[in-house]
């Protein structure tokens, strides 16, 4: 019988996003730059002198090592709370040192996919992944598209990270055009502030629609509910944090509410900057939109851009980034 995992928040991560690998990109950008032919041969000789070094945490392994945690709470029903899939662009052979350093920082991780070279986006069905963190644009890029799960370009791992409460996964996210849709900030971007509040103020009782995050949002909810304790006291601690603030606040609590998913705290900040709340709230991952937002909160908290869909108008208002890695 196939392993079921309907029940299980599933994040797929590349191999780059979960450790920093920024020595072993260097040298095959910088070779590429120099010499394409040899790119891939310098780079695999790399991997294999050092595939057992140890290597340093990248920007997702903190919300990794804390979900997979979760798993202590796992009791009769067979499927797992969380599972991690560890999926990478190198081969099987250049990549025994990112299955050393799932084995050496001890985490809980037994399926991994390497495809020397092929986008890895095309298996994240395959794995029935939620989540899926990477550093490669091109990939984040093509399942935002597809609208298969949520997907994020994760930022270089924070210079000024805080220590996290042990015991807890706490993720931030943005709302317009994250959690829900874009419509609503498609208005204030084309038709500014004032018609914007105006809008949504008006449509209160309306809830919005799903942005690309939401089925994630649904998903961490149902293993709120597989938990042993109240939600009010989960383990599993949601933020939310935006620019809204009155009178656009009322719709997204009512929003929420019609969806059923219950969030611990938001933020309705108004313009004032992200970077301070999350600071004090010290999340294992921050999801937005915006570079504005995330530039500051990068150097503070891990962070994942949210990249727009390529048929979004707001897309060619704001080009997403390029990519910093080979993974």
């Amino acid at each position: 019988m196939p392993f079921d995992l309907t029940n299980t928040l599933v994040v797929g991560i590349s191999a780059t996003a979960l450790f920093d690998m920024a020595e072993s990109d260097r040298i095959f950008r910088e070779t590429k730059d120099s010499d394409p032919n040899t790119a891939i041969e310098a780079y695999r000789a790399y991997m294999l002198k050092h595939e057992n070094d140890q290597l340093a945490p990248g920007t997702g392994y903190p919300l990794v090592k804390a979900l997979l945690g979760l798993n202590q709470y796992q009791k009769d029903d067979p499927s797992p709370l969380v599972e991690v899939v560890v999926m990478s662009r190198n081969s099987p052979d250049s990549g025994l040192q990112i299955l050393n350093n799932i084995r050496s920082h001890g985490l809980g991780i037994t399926r991994s996919a390497f495809t020397a070279g092929e986008s890895v986006a095309d298996y994240l069905d395959a794995f029935s992944v939620d989540l899926f963190l990477t550093t490669n644009v091109g990939d984040a890029q093509k399942v935002i598209d597809s609208r298969q799960c949520a997907a994020a370009i994760v930022k270089a791992p924070p210079s000024d990270a805080g220590s996290i409460p042990e015991g807890q996964v706490r993720i931030a996210f943005d709302g317009d055009a994250v959690l829900f849709s874009d419509e609503s900030e498609l208005v204030y971007k084309t038709q500014g502030m004032a018609e914007f509040h105006a809008q949504e103020d008006a449509a209160q009782d309306t809830p919005m629609k799903e942005g690309p995050y939401a089925k994630l949002l649904h998903k961490l909810s149902h293993l709120q509910d597989r938990l042993p304790m109240r939600v009010e006291y989960s383990p599993v601690r949601i933020a939310l944090v935006t620019a809204r603030n009155s009178p656009s606040e009322m719709r997204v609590i009512k929003t929420l509410r019609a969806w059923g998913v219950y969030v611990d705290e938001a933020f309705f900040l108004g313009g004032v900057g992200k970077d301070k709340v999350l600071k004090a709230f010290r999340p294992h991952i921050f999801f937005d939109d915006q570079d504005v937002h995330l530039d500051a909160a990068a150097n503070i908290v891990p962070s994942g851009k949210v990249p727009y869909a390529s048929d979004s108008q707001l897309a060619e208002k704001h080009p997403n980034e390029a990519s910093y890695s080979t993974d």
